[in-house]
């Protein structure tokens, strides 16, 4: 399997980068109650082989692989430190059912038609480019057998908070994205992606479209917060020249504005909530 540009907006062979999406990947199952969204139990005893695109540290294929041993669950991810990292805990947990390879879901997928029962996503919107949204649908498509299932989840925001500066943060991660061609434009200056996946899905042909919210409350002594701070701590700072070199920012105004994020983070009143969007659908059986 062989990599190809990063358009990723962070340095995905840093050892930080590595640790925040560790955590994140355990938190972000946790507030979606598990690893499939909208499956029923009797349709998740039908899949054998399921794909994890941008799978980072690979959180989410050693769960499935770990509560479902007669699934073989793969990931990709166009960093060779996490690949390796992801492949070294699989075995040290025995997981022979968990694997891992360098791919870039930018480019044609080096799998085979109808190789899988299920391919999952999350937060692609950090390394897939606007314009590869249509073509990268009809890969996962044609990677997946008829009747199989499609899940992307992404952020509705990147936290809803009491704090001035984060939500500045948040707004800047956006803004960043949409000038270095990631996610579609909302309004005249952010990015996101969730109000056109279902559209997207559609577009694609896919079936039996669902729609599932998800939260996480990260407030002041909540069990998210410090998981949270840290994940804000690390990715802002990374994203520091994004900020710079897409002119939002100066770099001796980004850092009052970093350092009084971690403040108001530690008021003993703040609050945060962070939205998220799946969606699912079904490739339609043979004709």
């Amino acid at each position: 399997m062989a990599s190809s540009e990063n358009n990723y907006v962070f340095d995905p062979d840093s050892p930080e980068e590595l640790a925040r999406l560790t955590h994140q990947d355990r938190l972000l199952t946790k507030a979606m109650g598990g690893v499939f969204q909208g499956v029923s139990a009797s349709e998740v005893t039908t899949f054998r082989n399921v794909l994890d695109l941008g799978c980072g540290p690979g959180g989410w294929v050693l769960d499935v692989a770990f509560e479902y041993p007669n699934i073989e669950a793969a990931g990709i991810d166009i960093g060779r430190p996490m690949v390796d990292y992801a492949n070294a805990r699989a075995r040290s947990q025995q997981l022979t059912n968990a694997s891992f390879g360098v791919m870039d879901f930018n480019q044609p997928l080096d799998f085979p038609d109808g190789a899988f029962d299920l391919v999952n996503g999350r937060l692609l919107i950090g390394s897939l480019l606007r314009e590869i949204w249509p073509r990268f649908l009809a890969e996962c498509t044609r990677i997946l057998h008829p009747g199989g299932r499609l899940q992307i989840t992404e952020p509705i925001d990147l936290g809803v908070t009491s704090s001035p500066a984060l939500d500045r943060m948040a707004q800047m991660m956006f803004e960043g994205s949409l000038r270095a061609g990631l996610g579609f434009p909302v309004g005249n200056r952010t990015a996101n992606t969730t109000h056109m996946l279902p559209r997207l899905f559609r577009e694609a042909g896919y079936q039996n479209i669902k729609l599932i919210g998800h939260a996480i409350e990260f407030s002041a002594e909540t069990e998210a917060w410090t998981d949270l701070y840290r994940n804000f701590e690390v990715a802002y700072h990374m994203a520091r020249p994004l900020f710079i070199q897409t002119g939002l920012i100066t770099d001796e105004d980004f850092e009052k504005l970093y350092q009084e994020m971690l403040i108001e983070m530690h008021a003993s009143d703040f609050v945060g909530v962070w939205n998220m969007l799946t969606v699912t659908g079904t490739k339609p059986e043979a004709q």
